[in-house]
């Protein structure tokens, strides 16, 4: 991918071409990338809940106190640090599956397998008795789930070419993560009540291989079959992916990065506190469930079609622009539910129509970030960039989620969800900014 062009006095406009209008729902059946690239999906919305979220019932379960299980919740770090070794995956080749299957191919098989061996290990466990075996097995899915996604995002971004094309097959990995997700939580939990804990995970093991069936499948991508670039020293492995995104950027890199950095903030820390809303509310861990889970897996479904849908006819720029809008603005219908009161968890459906409101949007703007970041990742160092842009996306917003309960304390539910709401027109004004200096993304190059 070569460096987004800037405009300057001195450069012709570029002739604007409008975008390719990608068929959505024929693409499932007329793109031989999109059936695997579900399949990879929901294999990738497995793991995260099973290291911790859906894992905290069992823990539950076995009588760990409820520090130890807050505690315990660092067991997902890899998640946020995955960086660190996403650039080995871009430059080596995974043993003996390397030459067979390409190398993105290749190491999804390798982290599946790894996923599958560290479930059995957790199914085998017993927290009530040994704790510490299952946190090494926890600590070991955290690295091998996130592995996964790393090498799932590097086929997904090399697949397609150029990278502005990437908004259907992105939509389709986040549904199939939507529905992996689903079944990793309220699946698991389900099975959890009638064949135990145990036969749980190992179902989620077995369903693992949807993901093996899909890796075998999806079409090797075309930089897998060109000659890998040689083998370099720790330092210049690590260092080769920021210094390509950097350089690529060029003098736009700062306000790129401010913007990814920006994008989701106002989600992160307006979700920090929905549940604690809701609860305040007097709303019932039922309805909770089946608002937030239930109803809102469908609404987040229509956000993520509406996104595939959207994008390729619109462009990235402009989508991006009204995702940003869209998420931030959506965190005013949570404020109207703190203020109108909720009636003592009486108002049921008030609740469902201001969190459908927050869900969709927030689903909208999810691919639309993903599609832009997978625009900036490079071929050669697709799953190392694509993995410090998500870090750098969720970092800023997670730590200020810190600090969301002290802010409610002070200022109540409605004005900070207002507040949350206003955090957005920052970085809108710093996406029309983007737009205004780099043009449409998909924009034909400009004519001498």
């Amino acid at each position: 991918m070569t460096a987004p062009a800037v405009t300057s006095p001195e450069r012709t406009p570029p002739e604007r071409t409008p975008p390719e209008g990608t068929p959505f729902w024929s693409a499932l059946f007329t793109d031989r990338r999109i059936a695997p690239a579900l399949g990879l999906g929901f294999t990738s919305g497995i793991p995260f809940l099973l290291v911790y979220g859906t894992q905290a019932a069992w823990l539950s379960d076995a009588g760990i106190s409820i520090a130890a299980i807050g505690l315990l919740s660092e067991m997902t770090l890899a998640y946020k640090f995955k960086f660190l070794w996403a650039p080995f995956l871009d430059r080596y080749d995974p043993p003996l599956l390397g030459a067979r299957l390409g190398r993105r191919r290749g190491w999804i098989v390798v982290a599946l397998l790894s996923v599958m061996a560290m479930l059995a290990g957790i199914a085998f466990g017993d927290p009530a008795q040994w704790l510490a075996w299952t946190i090494a097995f926890s600590v070991a899915l955290g690295f091998a789930g996130a592995t996964l996604d790393l090498v799932i995002d590097g086929w997904r971004i090399t697949s397609v070419r150029p990278p502005e094309k990437q908004a259907v097959l992105s939509s389709w990995t986040e549904i199939g993560w939507r529905i992996g997700n689903l079944a990793a939580g309220a699946g698991a939990l389900f099975l959890a009540d009638r064949i135990g804990w145990r036969g749980a995970y190992l179902c989620m093991g077995a369903l693992m291989l949807v993901g093996m069936l899909a890796a075998l499948f999806a079409p090797e991508p075309p930089s897998d079959q060109a000659p890998h670039p040689a083998r370099a020293g720790f330092v210049d492995t690590v260092w080769a992916p920021i210094r390509d995104l950097l350089r690529r950027l060029g003098p736009m890199a700062p306000a790129i990065l401010l913007l990814v950095a920006g994008f989701r903030m106002p989600g992160y820390v307006a979700t920090a506190m929905a549940v604690p809303l809701f609860k305040h509310q007097g709303f019932s861990n039922t309805d909770i469930a089946t608002v937030t889970k239930l109803f809102g897996f469908w609404i987040g479904l229509g956000g993520t079609f509406l996104a595939g849908a959207l994008i390729p006819r619109i462009g990235m720029l402009p989508s991006l622009l009204i995702g940003t809008i869209a998420a931030s603005a959506s965190h005013l219908s949570l404020a109207y539910l703190a203020a109108h009161g909720g009636d003592g968890g009486q108002a049921f459906w008030t609740f469902a129509v201001t969190v459908g409101i927050d869900g969709f949007a927030y689903a909208f703007a999810s691919v639309v970030l993903i599609t832009y970041m997978s625009t900036l990742a490079s071929t050669e160092h697709a799953a190392s960039q694509f993995g410090l842009l998500t870090s750098l996306c969720a970092f800023p917003g997670s730590v200020l989620a810190g600090f969301s309960g002290f802010i409610v304390e002070r200022t109540g539910f409605p004005l900070f969800f207002v507040l949350t709401s206003l955090i957005g027109v920052p970085v809108a004004l710093l996406a029309v900014y983007v737009w205004a200096k780099v043009g449409i993304s998909d924009e034909a190059p400009a004519k001498p």
